[in-house]
Order: C-alpha cells, then structure tokens, then sequence
C-alpha cells in the first residue's frame, strides 16, 4: 500500500506567494493558503524557519524584521531588510515583486 503522502513544494500547496515593498528599506512576503488544511500542515512542519530564510535569502537572522504565521489569514508572513533602498543605484528589483521565487520550490513534507 503507497502513503498518499508526500513532498509538495509551496508554488503547489500556497494559492498566493509573493513580494512587494515594504517601504523603501523593507521588502514583505506573503504565501496564502485556500485551506485551513494546507495552511496547518505547512505550518506543523517546521520548514518555514529563520535557517531557512537565511540561507535562501543570504541574510542574517538581524535582516529578518517578521516571520510568522498568521492564522486569521491563513498566511505566512516575512519581512526582510532590503541590501540597498528602494531604488538606489545597485538595488534590482524597485518594487521588490521578483523576491518571492526562492520560496516557490521549498519543500514541505508529509502533505
């Protein structure tokens, strides 16, 4: 007999993931889920940690300024310090939307 459960990715389980500005020194992730089901078990696992984020994001634990889930939502939450303000010369992304795609292919096991 198979388990019918296995390793999914966030791009599979989330119905949003995404970032946007925060102000011109902050950059906010959202990934939104359309069941309390998902969004439990993304939760219960664990994966979503500070490690984490460090080392997709190569920052310190000191750059991450909110890492949370937040029920009402069924979301998950994070803040990053941006490494150059909004729009400084050697920033890449002015309105931070291309940040979220190291969070597509996380891996969230037992779902």
């Amino acid at each position: 007999m198979t388990s019918t459960h296995s390793t999914r990715t966030l791009r599979e389980l989330a119905k949003v993931v995404r970032s946007k500005n925060s102000g011109p020194f902050e950059i906010t992730f959202d990934v939104i889920f359309d069941t309390e089901e998902r969004y439990n078990k993304v939760k219960e696992s664990g994966v979503l940690n500070e490690a984490l984020i460090c080392r997709l994001y190569s920052v310190t634990p000191e750059d991450i300024v909110t890492l949370m889930f937040f029920d009402p939502a069924r979301a998950f939450k994070l803040t990053l310090k941006r490494a150059w303000g909004q729009g400084t010369v050697g920033e890449r992304d002015t309105f931070g939307a291309q940040q979220h795609a190291p969070l597509l292919t996380v891996e969230i096991p037992g779902v």
